[in-house]
């Protein structure tokens, strides 16, 4: 990877853009794939399956039996690895449910919140060369524990026309009964606008690749909302001389293999670790199966060098990572200095695949700098919080002269009569 030293600020904004990508043509694709979806709707689900994943479809949903028997065509070691991963990442997001307290803002005046669940969800599942079945469970798993009535699942057929068992078998477990061979833009747009077969829904979950994500954000023009925006994967990694070189160079890769636009970075205040990590990456990536796309990510990547360990940490806030490893004797004062980012991994033995897969947080996070503005997804992604309050005549008084005075200031008078009105109610 490219090492650049003790860059100033004034170029800090260039080191921190991630692959650009031309997606004007993208915009036109989505927005024509839209219009044919709300026309045509499941007829046109069908010719664009055929058009980009060369497959035709006699059904666009998956039969339940197909579900139910899952369970005993998935290999006994991957079904053991995802019950594991399911235990581990339910008992994360349980965790998250907070209790309703009622807050007694003073005598007679009483207000809390409470959760409910979204109605109706939609989760996108990437499929091609490597279906993301753990992303199923990262959604399924909090979206269950929030009790949303109403879920349903498009991910794309493989080159026999079906839906990988992996998928089916956490569908099984996370109790997602309607699952539907439908990839691309077109997925996004038929749970945007509901065709014959796929229900419309309020909210839409997961990844995908650019068309997938300009549809999503297209999709808000129509009342839906999204988990996030989203772009190809990061990882950034803050190392100091205490780090394991191979275990370092591990983690880029691991990162560097999702695809050609995934971009890692490595920062370091020790000139020695960085040479010693990018040593091992050429080592490693000499054994990998996907090293053609790790070539290809490694030109968006880059080690950056710090004299001082404070203005590493404000390049990272800058940077706002995806993924972010902290792997520093100091690991508490980095941690102090954190503003932005998605999801930390502490220390050594704690690789960013640990988290992709079973460790119990979540994998779908802020990609592309909006880890400053967004969080990644978790049980609350799928509640609404709706706010209550219970006054007596008693507690009306005592805040009546301020209500009344400000609606007054503000030219409202019948927001002020509400309150007057009931003030010199005689009933009690």
């Amino acid at each position: 990877m490219n090492i650049i030293t003790n860059p100033k600020r004034s170029i800090w904004c260039s080191l921190t853009e991630r692959p650009y990508v031309d997606n004007k043509s993208v915009h036109t694709v989505v927005k024509e794939v839209f219009e044919n979806v709300k026309n045509y709707g499941d007829k046109s689900l069908i010719e664009y399956t055929k058009k980009f994943d060369n497959i035709e479809l006699a059904t666009i949903k998956v039969e339940a039996k197909s579900i139910t028997n899952s369970e005993f065509i998935i290999s006994h070691k991957l079904k053991d690895s995802i019950d594991l991963a399911f235990k581990n990442i339910y008992k994360f997001h349980k965790s998250q449910i907070q209790k309703k307290e009622i807050v007694k803002i003073n005598e007679g005046i009483n207000c809390w919140q409470e959760k409910r669940p979204i109605e109706r969800v939609g989760f996108y599942i990437p499929g091609g060369t490597a279906p993301l079945f753990s992303t199923v469970l990262m959604l399924g798993i909090p979206s269950l524990i929030a009790n949303c009535p109403d879920r349903i699942l498009c991910t794309p057929p493989d080159k026999n026309g079906e839906i990988p068992v992996e998928i089916l078998y956490v569908c099984k477990i996370c109790k997602i009964k309607n699952i539907f061979k439908v990839g691309g833009s077109q997925a996004i747009a038929a749970m945007t606008l509901g065709t014959k077969t796929i229900p419309m829904v309020n909210k839409i979950f997961g990844p995908g690749n650019q068309y997938v994500t300009i549809a999503k954000k297209y999709s808000m023009n129509f009342g839906v909302s999204i988990d996030m925006p989203a772009g190809p994967s990061e990882l950034l990694v803050l190392a100091d001389e205490s780090a394991n070189p191979k275990f370092v160079a591990s983690d880029l890769l691991s990162q560097a293999e999702h695809g050609c636009d995934s971009q890692v970075i490595l920062v370091s205040n020790s000139k020695k670790i960085i040479n010693d990590i990018n040593n091992e990456i050429d080592i490693q990536k000499k054994k990998l199966e996907r090293i053609n796309i790790i070539n290809e990510s490694l030109k968006n990547s880059k080690s950056v060098f710090f004299n001082l360990i404070d203005d590493a940490l404000d390049f990272i806030n800058d940077y706002a990572p995806e993924h972010y490893i902290i792997n520093v004797k100091n690991e508490d004062y980095c941690i102090s200095k954190l503003v932005n980012a998605g999801s930390v991994f502490l220390g050594n033995y704690t690789p960013e695949s640990a988290g992709d897969y079973a460790s119990g947080t979540n994998h779908t996070l802020p990609t592309n700098g909006y880890a400053k503005q967004y969080s990644g997804v978790n049980t609350d992604s799928f509640l609404k919080t709706i706010t209550f309050q219970k006054i007596t005549k008693f507690g009306l008084k005592s805040i009546s002269s301020a209500v009344e005075t400000m609606a007054e200031h503000e030219g409202l008078d019948a927001h002020k009569n509400a309150v007057s009105i009931r003030i010199n109610s005689n009933e009690s």
